[in-house]
């Protein structure tokens, strides 16, 4: 009897030889020749993603262990020859191919019933619920962050301007031009964004840390999306902060001081 084993196997099992040809058994030791190695197949995840990868040996249905005595080792070698998947691989278009399988395993045999059909990237992709609802809140999340940031410093932008105006048109009136202006409010706002940030990128890497544990393949330091979002928000706080300051830059000098 023969048997193909994943990397992971060979890992524990025979980590300094080649594995082709040696034998394996289960259950009992007298039973630890029953299988001879023909194949070494890349390590793979069936469940959970998450988990680490474990050893695991592959053996054909038409092969049936007939030397266990003992009834708990019948039973499960009974058990571990029921097909529980049948991976069918076909070219073409997938319309048709349901009916056509279970056609095809009734002509073979009548018992062999089809309790569910889908497709390889429908099941991976089932796997991944629970990440997919964690992105989709924590994006909901960020965007209302980003709106709430955006507003708030608009805000804090205009009531500075209005407090300021009197001292823009001065300003405005001993020769600044609008540029001036626009850059002294600008720079305000951008120092905001400056603080904000050397705030929230520590917690954000603190975040990926505890986010790393609940997201499959999500790494606790990522430049690419960190810098994207730094980016994202500057963009953001930079418009926010540049429409109060188009406003002040076309503050009329007379009329300002004329307030104050």
């Amino acid at each position: 009897m023969v048997a193909v084993v994943n990397q992971t196997f060979v890992k524990k099992f025979f980590p300094k030889e080649d594995p082709i040809g040696h034998h394996f058994g289960t259950w009992d030791q007298k039973y630890a020749g029953d299988w001879e190695i023909i194949g070494v197949v890349a390590d793979a995840k069936y469940n959970n993603p998450r988990d680490d990868y474990r050893p695991m040996f592959f053996r054909p249905l038409s092969q049936k262990n007939s030397d266990f005595k003992e009834r708990t080792a019948m039973t499960g070698e009974n058990r571990s020859l029921y097909p529980n998947s049948i991976t069918v691989q076909f070219q073409g278009e997938a319309s048709g191919l349901e009916s056509m399988a279970r056609r095809t395993l009734a002509n073979i045999n009548p018992d062999l019933t089809i309790e569910d059909f889908r497709s390889l990237d429908y099941q991976v992709a089932d796997n991944f619920n629970q990440e997919r609802l964690i992105t989709r809140l924590t994006g909901l999340f960020g965007l209302l962050a980003l709106a709430l940031a955006s507003v708030g410093l608009y805000g804090i932008t205009t009531y500075s301007v209005a407090r300021r105006t009197g001292e823009i048109g001065l300003r405005m009136a001993l020769g600044a031009n609008r540029a001036m202006v626009i850059g002294l409010v600008m720079r305000k706002a951008l120092l905001l964004v400056a603080l904000g940030l050397a705030t929230g990128v520590p917690v954000a890497l603190l975040g990926g840390r505890l986010m790393s544990s609940q997201l499959y393949g999500v790494r606790t330091y990522d430049p690419v999306t960190l810098a994207g979002a730094v980016l994202a928000l500057a963009a953001f706080a930079a418009l926010a902060g540049f429409i109060p300051a188009r406003r002040a830059a076309s503050i009329e000098p007379m009329n300002a001081l004329r307030q104050e």
